[in-house]
C-alpha cells in the first residue's frame, strides 16, 4: 500500500464542519462590503448604497478631470437600483482579468434614465 503525501491530523478528522456558519459568515462580510475593484468603498458610503430604496431622491457629485482642469458634476434624480459592471477585455482571458465597478442606475429629472459608475471620488447624498 502507498503512503498518503498529506499527513493524517486526528483532530481536524473529527472536528464538524459548520457549513450554515460559514455561509452565514460569508453574507455578513458581503453585506458589510461592497466589492470594487478599483477602490476600498468607506463603510459609510457602502451603508448609504445598501440603504437606498426604489423611488428615493438621490445627489450625485463626481469629479470631472481634463488635463490639468477638473470640475464637480452634480446631477439629482429618483433613485432605480444598484448593480455591478463587469469589464474586462475584448480577448477571451480568465475572470480575473475583469474589472468590476459599481453602477448606480437612476432617472434625471427630464425623465431620462442615466447610470453612473462610482469612483473614490463620488458622492452620493438623499435629497
Amino acid at each position: 500500500m502507498r503512503e498518503s503525501l498529506t499527513p493524517y491530523v486526528p483532530s481536524a478528522a473529527r472536528r464538524p464542519v459548520d457549513v450554515a456558519g460559514a455561509a452565514r459568515a460569508a453574507e455578513e462580510r458581503a453585506a458589510q462590503e461592497l466589492p470594487s475593484a478599483t477602490w476600498a468603498v468607506p463603510p459609510a458610503m457602502t451603508a448609504l448604497l445598501r440603504g437606498l430604496k426604489p423611488g428615493q431622491r438621490i445627489k450625485i457629485t463626481q469629479t470631472v478631470r481634463v488635463g490639468r482642469k477638473s470640475w464637480p458634476a452634480v446631477v439629482t434624480g429618483t433613485f432605480r437600483g444598484l448593480n455591478y459592471l463587469a469589464t474586462g477585455l475584448a480577448t477571451d482571458r480568465v475572470p480575473e482579468d475583469d474589472i468590476v465597478v459599481i453602477a448606480l442606475h437612476f432617472t434625471k429629472d427630464n425623465g431620462e434614465l442615466s447610470s453612473i459608475t462610482l469612483d473614490e471620488q463620488s458622492q452620493v447624498e438623499v435629497v
